[in-house]
């Protein structure tokens, strides 16, 4: 059907296309019936809504697997309880690896946070020392926790210590900067602001004071939770991990006190990419536990301020995954991406005994930058999930061949 040119003629192109359409609006029109289309689990907690309600008999069914509904804001009769009326409680942070405790209440109340910026020197890893800016003396900051609908009251507080301005930019505010300018504080002062949690999600907060990459760069960043007013299903244990790349001038396990390299920053050359602030911190005597037939449920962030990591647990799938954090959850999944001022909520069944390894698979972090922990797991071994080695001997292909 080639020209010489070895061109389509034009009316075979346009013939082929009409095929393709009428083709097309059969199968629309009439492909679905006698077909039936694999139901959606109904009676799976985690199936929450569908994007459109559509008939049964359809094959192109759009489910969208949620821990919460989809609900307008501020829609329920206790979202218009005056503030006033609300009970107040101070917020219990939560320092990682340990995450903040769930939200055990079923209604909205006026939380109160605090947190203080502190600039410190700190191990970046054995031998290695860096002046750290952080939230509530670590890195990350501590995790906050609320419920969606709460009123918050944030308190930023910048020690006398400090040699810089700071301030503090939460994803989950509505609001000019995320609060960003209303707690702008010099050394010495603290700022205060409110406001509603909105949506629920696992968000990043970080500094934003110019230059805003050297702030979140030296440490500046943590997550606050918002959770659903549901509340997530409990598991048996939760940790905090987040991941953040380090630049400095000297190279990955250069020794002694080491200074921020803003060039190498803007070239996005880390020396360090790490879980908790340092190399080794989920490691040895730090490692995560967990005993076999637990559910794990991890909240793990990403900082940045550069790297989008590519976050694994060698040796386990993670069952459900809520994608960036928030509604949809995707399951059996072997590495999730978590963007720089992102996250993720992770969760697994601890099947067998095993020292599991939480990677960044960008594989040469893990192993040459720092971005590797563990989390070990103990109990009775099940063969039939996991026999281990059962066998070992020479191999020899000659051999084989000759068979």
């Amino acid at each position: 059907m080639r020209d010489k040119s070895g061109n389509l003629p034009v009316a075979a192109i346009v013939g082929g296309a009409a095929l393709v359409v009428a083709l097309a609006v059969v199968v629309a029109l009439f492909g679905g019936r006698g077909v039936t289309a694999a139901a959606p689990p109904l009676g799976d907690p985690q199936v929450q809504h569908t994007l459109a309600e559509t008939p049964a008999h359809t094959t192109h069914d759009l489910t969208i697997n949620a821990v919460w509904a989809d609900r307008p804001l501020r829609a329920d009769a206790e979202d218009q309880v005056p503030v006033e009326e609300l009970p107040v409680f101070d917020a219990v942070l939560g320092y990682a690896p340990h995450a903040a405790p769930p939200v055990d209440r079923d209604y909205r109340a006026h939380v109160r946070v605090e947190l203080e910026v502190v600039e410190k020197v700190m191990e970046l890893a054995d031998g290695v020392e860096y002046r750290f800016w952080t939230f509530g003396g670590s890195v990350p900051g501590p995790m906050v926790r609320v419920r969606e609908g709460d009123y918050v009251t944030f308190t930023l507080q910048n020690h006398p210590s400090s040699l810089f301005p700071h301030n503090i930019d939460l994803h989950a505010v509505s609001g000019q900067g995320g609060g960003a300018e209303a707690t702008l504080v010099s050394p010495g002062q603290q700022a205060t602001f409110s406001f509603t949690a909105l949506n629920p999600g696992v968000y990043v907060y970080h500094c934003a004071t110019a230059p805003v990459g050297m702030h979140i760069a030296n440490g500046m960043y943590g997550l606050i939770v918002v959770e659903p007013k549901e509340g997530f299903p409990a598991v048996d244990r939760e940790y905090y991990v987040m991941q953040g790349d380090f630049y400095t001038k000297g190279d990955f396990g250069e020794r002694g006190f080491q200074e921020f390299d803003m060039m190498r920053a803007i070239d996005e050359d880390a020396a360090y990419v790490v879980f908790n602030g340092r190399v080794g911190s989920l490691t040895g005597d730090n490692a995560l536990q967990a005993k076999v037939g637990e559910t794990v449920r991890l909240f793990v962030g990403n900082g940045g301020p550069n790297l989008t990591s590519s976050f694994h647990v060698i040796g386990d799938v993670f069952d459900r995954v809520w994608v960036e954090g928030g509604a949809m959850v995707n399951r059996d999944i072997q590495t999730t991406v978590i963007p720089a001022g992102g996250a993720a909520v992770v969760e697994f069944d601890t099947n067998v005994p095993a020292s599991l390894t939480l990677v960044d698979h960008a594989i040469f972090r893990a192993f040459n930058k720092g971005a590797i922990g563990s989390l070990v797991v103990t109990g009775d071994e099940d063969h039939v999930v996991y026999s281990g080695r059962v066998d070992i001997r020479p191999y020899d292909p000659e051999a084989k061949a000759g068979h």
